[in-house]
């Protein structure tokens, strides 16, 4: 194998594959990128074994080949070369090193054998839809927040996807949630996908989505079976195993006889959130809500750095009442507020509040209250 190719295309490529490679790796091949040269294209591949990440990018292929290459390394080196440099790429007769040379700078690096790589076959997935990447990066942005971390209830470390039908409309739904918030977006249901089964994507697949689609604009193609989930946009496609587990029926915990309504302008409430909550203790982030008419006053304290309250106005018609959230819980659904102002629709003290953006209707969040 040997190649030309320039360092910046070189280096963004390997930027986009070498994050779901874990630093410290048990099994030295998994430390490794798949290197494949062919045609007029360099291929990358890198994966955990749960997920895996195949990018594509055009290099002067002179011999085409194939090897693997501790990518960690390789990224390293590229990424510290001159702005502008060509690097060369080339295996050595016995496939035991990868010689990388770029003006005066000189490298060999050790490669595994090319059939050691282990391979996550998507194959044809039964079930494929085209969805735009601004709509995919609101799912993941409304939703992952709200992502559990803890491990022993591995069916909540992940979104989870799914048809439903709302209004007499095919909706596609995602939901996250960590028992103490929950957050839902919907949108109309793509073409291609009625019929799919739900799928619980896992936290480090969304997150390594999220950081690819991140410059992107063209259209995402997703494909999806029972247990692998895969999108393709430009050169790039991620294959991931999607978590074997039920998602608890989400429904049951949003209420829907809250009776009373607050109104509130959302970056007021969001920076005074922001504020008061600089006194509250780490352990707890607590903030007190306590609501009158037209009137609401935000409550931090703490036994070492003291207290602190604000006010703010708002739309509020109902019987005085006090609750307390997390602080951290209520900013974090703050932030995906994007229209100007939020609603509360509340029980009382001690029961979920529905939070919502009263610019858009798709997004749904429930938080449980604390007590403080």
């Amino acid at each position: 194998m040997k190649i030309l190719i320039e360092r910046a295309a070189l280096l963004r490529s390997l930027a986009h594959v070498q994050s779901v490679v874990e630093r410290r790796n048990a099994i030295p091949i998994l430390s490794n990128v798949l290197i494949e040269a062919s045609g007029a294209a360099l291929r990358l591949n890198t994966t955990d074994m749960d997920i895996s990440i195949v990018e594509a990018t055009e290099a002067n292929v002179a011999t085409p080949g194939a090897t693997t290459t501790p990518v960690h390394t390789l990224h390293d080196i590229v990424r510290k070369l001159p702005e502008g440099a060509q690097v060369e790429l080339a295996l050595e007769e016995d496939g035991s090193r990868l010689a990388l040379r770029a003006g005066r700078s000189s490298f060999r690096l050790s490669c595994l054998p090319r059939e050691d790589f282990p391979a996550i076959e998507g194959g044809g997935l039964p079930h494929e839809f085209a969805m735009s990447a601004a709509d995919l990066r609101t799912v993941i942005d409304r939703t992952r927040f709200a992502i559990s971390t803890e491990e022993t209830r591995y069916y909540l470390n992940g979104i989870y996807w799914h048809a439903k039908e709302g209004n007499g409309v095919q909706l596609l739904r995602a939901v996250a949630t960590d028992g103490h918030r929950l957050a839902r977006l919907e949108m109309p249901l793509p073409e291609g996908a009625a019929g799919m089964p739900g799928a619980i994507v896992p936290r480090k697949t969304v997150n390594e989505l999220h950081r690819l689609i991140a410059e992107a604009d063209a259209s995402v193609q997703v494909g999806l079976s029972e247990n692998k989930i895969r999108f393709s946009f430009g050169s790039i496609e991620l294959t991931s195993k999607l978590i074997d587990g039920t998602f608890p029926d989400y429904e049951r915990v949003i209420p829907n006889q809250n009776d009373k309504a607050m109104t509130v302008a959302t970056k007021p409430f969001r920076e005074a959130v922001d504020r008061v909550s600089t006194i509250s203790t780490e352990k707890s982030r607590a903030v007190k809500l306590m609501l009158g008419q037209g009137n609401l006053t935000l409550q931090a304290t703490s036994p070492d750095a003291g207290s602190a309250t604000e006010e703010l106005e708002i739309a509020y018609g109902d019987e005085d009442m006090e609750i307390g959230f997390n602080a951290r819980y209520l900013l974090d659904i703050a932030n995906q507020i994007e229209g100007e102002e939020l609603k509360f629709e509340l029980a009382d003290s001690g029961s979920p509040t529905v939070i919502r953006d009263l610019a858009d209707e798709a997004s749904l969040y429930v938080l449980m209250p604390m007590r403080v």
